[in-house]
């Protein structure tokens, strides 16, 4: 138990040592912004089908099961105001992220770790160049800035996929739906979700570089590298997600 709770201890020490040298890499010379766009390319503008995906069926299916669960109360008028509140501060961050996780995280886990068994990290340190310069930070901003962006564009599709779901089944007018949505919906429905995906943005980055800077034993290591950082930053995201919709609710209502 003893040795289990120092290796504990000594893991979250390696990841806040990392984390402080990215904040320092990121705010010092020099800054390699060509590789943060092709970062935003590859790990944003390509998850653009997937996050259109995932929003249509979250928002569809989540507005056909309250609707027909409401519909026994008289309570339909009521389904898009429900829906679009859970989606805008909780499903769409959650879902998105881990859709992120799964395709994202391996990749920069099995991507670094290749580089590492293959002596790649050692070659650029003997070069003088700070791998977490080069490697790390342009994925830390890239995925913090498409991230979000992504979540917004999830926030919209499913809300497209709700409205199809109303009008087909309930026959729900479009500018009945979007009254609804305007009167219920604040601005810090939706900031508060965007706001999420940043901070996942950024923890799924940061698992995955911290493993595959680690990664040894070949290309076993590698596989198993990029198995360990999906489950891992999934655990942390949502962890992470209670603890931040129990800060933003405790501003939320003191601001109010």
């Amino acid at each position: 138990m003893v040795k289990y709770m120092q290796r504990k201890y000594f893991y979250y020490g390696e990841v806040f040592q990392l984390l402080k040298e990215i904040l320092r890499c990121t705010f010092t010379r020099p800054f390699y912004f060509h590789r943060i766009v092709e970062q935003i390319r590859f790990l944003g503008v390509e998850s653009i089908l997937l996050t259109c995906v995932i929003g249509l069926v979250m928002g569809s299916v989540m507005t056909l099961q309250f609707a027909h669960g409401l519909a026994k109360f008289g309570g339909t008028l009521y389904v898009p105001a429900i829906v679009n509140l859970s989606i805008f501060r909780e499903m769409a961050p959650i879902f998105v992220s881990l859709l992120m996780a799964g395709r994202v995280g391996s990749g920069i886990a099995a991507e670094i770790g290749a580089m590492n068994v293959t002596q790649q990290i050692d070659a650029l340190r003997a070069l003088g160049t700070s791998p977490i310069r080069v490697l790390v930070v342009p994925r830390m901003l890239a995925l913090m800035i498409s991230l979000p962006l992504l979540t917004g564009l999830a926030d919209f599709i499913s809300l497209i996929g709700g409205f199809l779901v109303m009008n087909l089944e309930f026959d729900m007018s479009f500018g009945f739906y979007l009254n609804k949505l305007l009167t219920t919906l604040k601005v810090y429905d939706f900031t508060s979700g965007v706001l999420k995906s940043c901070i996942f943005g950024g923890i799924i980055v940061l698992i995955s570089c911290y493993r595959g800077l680690r990664t040894k034993e070949g290309t076993k290591g590698v596989g198993d590298s990029a198995t360990w950082v999906v489950v891992t930053s999934s655990i942390w995201i949502l962890v992470s997600d209670f603890f931040m919709t129990k800060l933003f609710i405790v501003y939320w209502m003191t601001d109010a």
